[in-house]
């Protein structure tokens, strides 16, 4: 006989079940015990500073971005991902650029100040339609922010459409 929970419990109650669950069994995972003997050196530390900024743009002028693209329209064949990184200084961080969930593409960059910003490139294929995603990565490969855009057919409409927004001011006032 099949028992439902999700009847039985408030929608909140469920969704906070659901976390609880999904929580313990990442820390289950990533203990040292999970890795088997030896396996204390495979923990991963957490990496020291922050991204303070990392999204996609169509250009990148005097190491600030122009703009904030979402949707980008095959027009255009190049896109850029900026990121401003905050007291990383003597790290190597990577721009890991993937389409349909394969690795196309990975730029390291080594970190040699308290505030570095670094961007990568792609030159795209107008055929290439859909989602990209770059992930920044710390030298292990653990992820520390994401971007994602969706590339279109030109002369798209509606959820189609290119979208590009100017850069957040906000994010620049953040020292």
């Amino acid at each position: 006989m099949r028992t439902d929970l999700r009847g039985a419990l408030p929608p909140r109650a469920w969704a906070w079940l659901c976390c609880a669950a999904l929580g313990l069994s990442l820390a289950l995972v990533a203990t040292p015990a999970a890795f088997g003997a030896g396996a204390a050196a495979a923990v991963h530390h957490p990496t020291k500073g922050r991204v303070a900024r990392a999204f996609f743009t169509t250009d990148v002028i005097d190491r600030e971005p122009v703009n904030r693209v979402l949707v980008l329209s095959n027009v255009k064949d190049q896109i850029f991902f900026f990121t401003d990184l905050r007291h990383m200084q003597g790290q190597t961080i990577i721009h890991r650029w993937m389409y349909k969930g394969k690795v196309v593409a990975s730029v390291p960059f080594h970190v040699k100040g308290p505030r570095w910003r670094v961007y990568s490139s792609k030159q795209l294929d107008r055929s290439d339609l859909g989602k990209w995603t770059v992930v920044v990565t710390d030298s292990h490969g653990w992820p520390l922010k994401a971007g994602i855009f969706r590339y279109v057919a030109a002369g798209g409409s509606g959820a189609d459409a290119p979208v590009i927004l100017p850069p957040d001011a906000d994010d620049q006032k953040d020292q």
